[in-house]
């Protein structure tokens, strides 16, 4: 008879996190298994057992040989990942001391250390740039916990390393309008909170809209910065903004080409920044604060980084809401302008007012040049008596050629293209002829 092939021998041994066959990664999410104080898996010894013989048998029946898995990349900070976006983890570490920090105390500060929210942003930069494994276990060479809370308790410099049940202690509620850069958005499930409780920093607006945001968070395989839906990718009404009760006055810190408050919290860049052909971020940004000013109706898209008639009727409008007339009021933001809208203070924009009714010039035939309405009855959607009002005009002018019937009161694309016409025939290029009538347009169409 012949000798029997000797079987393989099970022995007990940690697998790598390289490793890609079916028992590591079995191995790999026991490691997330409920938590006992002290943050260890509450693994039993049989399943262990069965982890490691899984993993030997996968070695087996593979040929004995274990391709390690390529790391996956860290996501850009693009949110292009967002249909795949594979969310937290379930599980977290609980609030332990800081660790690996020699010299640093293990138990919580008697007082909450003041930070700007300027060194709360960088201090999250760090650990992206150094691209920290996430690791519930683990503490990075600062002391602080490579998960989720443990990053934030980094970044808030707190001196324990905390959980998304506790951070709210060291925090006071805000609403979404007031989120600024160095908050966050927190997910705490108290009924289970091994199930979907999470927590990011908020980086600022990635634009206007206010529809997404730039994250930074400790996440697998590690921490990532990158624009963000608002809430978070899953269980979006469940996370809810905070702001560090320590925070220092005088902070910035948001992300450079957003409208967050820290991003705008600069000097005037010069007039020089602004007027026809300037492009740079400066005219983006002026943009967003004039809508908020009220000046929303002058923009049909944006606001962008190239200076067009929108940015300057806008400016001009808020320079006249502080009553100011001539060269003070020219469209082009000086040092005065740009504080106000800095600094939220000075008027807000009035809102567009109905023209008065046309009346006859006094002592001669015919009815009065109307008063410009405003930009915002010349947009696609609208339908008042302006739009007809305009369109007879071009038409008596000889420049209705686009019109295959009307004038009417929806604005069309004909209307456009006629005001176009007209606008070119004054000369104008570019931004001033767009086909919108501003001020300008009006004044020398009913001249």
């Amino acid at each position: 008879m012949k000798a029997s092939t000797p079987g393989p021998v099970f022995e007990d041994y940690e697998p790598t996190g390289e490793c890609g066959c079916p028992g590591c990664a079995d191995r790999r999410r026991s490691r997330l298994l409920p938590v006992r104080d002290g943050g260890l898996p509450a693994a039993n010894g049989g399943a262990r057992r069965a982890l490691v013989a899984a993993t030997a048998a996968s070695m087996v029946l593979g040929g004995g040989t274990v391709a390690a898995a390529a790391p996956a990349p860290l996501p850009e900070g693009t949110g292009a990942n967002s249909a795949a976006d594979p969310g937290p983890p379930t599980e977290q570490g609980a609030r332990t001391g800081l660790h690996g920090a020699p010299g640093q105390a293990a138990v919580a500060p008697t007082k909450l250390r003041p930070i700007t929210r300027a060194e709360i942003i960088n201090r999250a930069k760090v650990w992206v740039a150094a691209s920290v494994p996430y690791n519930m276990e683990a503490y990075w060479t600062d002391g602080y916990r490579q998960d989720c809370s443990g990053y934030v308790s980094m970044a808030w410099d707190l001196g324990t390393n905390e959980w998304t049940g506790s951070l709210d202690r060291f925090a006071v509620r805000v609403t979404r309008d007031e989120l600024q850069p160095g908050d966050i958005l927190l997910f705490h499930n108290p009924t289970n909170p091994t199930k979907g409780s999470h927590v990011v920093i908020f980086g600022g607006w990635t634009d206007y809209t206010h529809t997404y945001y730039t994250a930074y968070e400790q996440t697998p395989p590690g921490t990532r910065k990158q624009a963000t839906p608002y809430a978070y990718w899953k269980n979006s009404a469940s996370y809810l903004p905070y702001r560090y009760k320590g925070l220092a006055t005088g902070s910035g810190g948001g992300e450079p080409g957003n409208d967050s408050e820290g991003a705008e919290s600069v000097a005037f860049p010069g007039a020089d920044k602004f007027g026809p052909g300037a492009d740079n971020s400066y005219v983006t940004r002026l943009g967003q604060m004039l809508m908020r000013r009220g000046g929303s109706r002058f923009y049909t898209e944006g606001p962008g980084p190239r200076w067009g008639s929108a940015d300057l009727n806008a400016t001009r409008a808020f320079q006249q809401a502080q009553g100011w007339t001539g060269a003070d009021a020219d469209g082009i933001p000086g040092a005065r302008t740009w504080a106000l809208l800095v600094q939220g203070t000075g008027k807000d924009i009035a809102p567009a007012t109905p023209a008065p009714p046309a009346t006859p010039a006094p002592g001669g035939p015919g009815a009065a040049r109307p008063a410009y309405p405003g930009m915002s009855h010349f947009r696609p959607g609208q339908d008042n008596p302006y739009v007809t009002q305009l369109g007879r005009q071009l038409v008596k002018k000889g420049f209705g050629r686009y019109y295959t019937s009307g004038p009417g009161p929806r604005w069309g694309e004909a209307d456009r293209r006629n005001v176009e016409a007209f606008q070119r025939a004054q000369g104008w290029s570019g931004a001033e002829a767009d086909g919108y009538p501003g001020p300008e347009t009006w004044r020398r169409l009913f001249a």
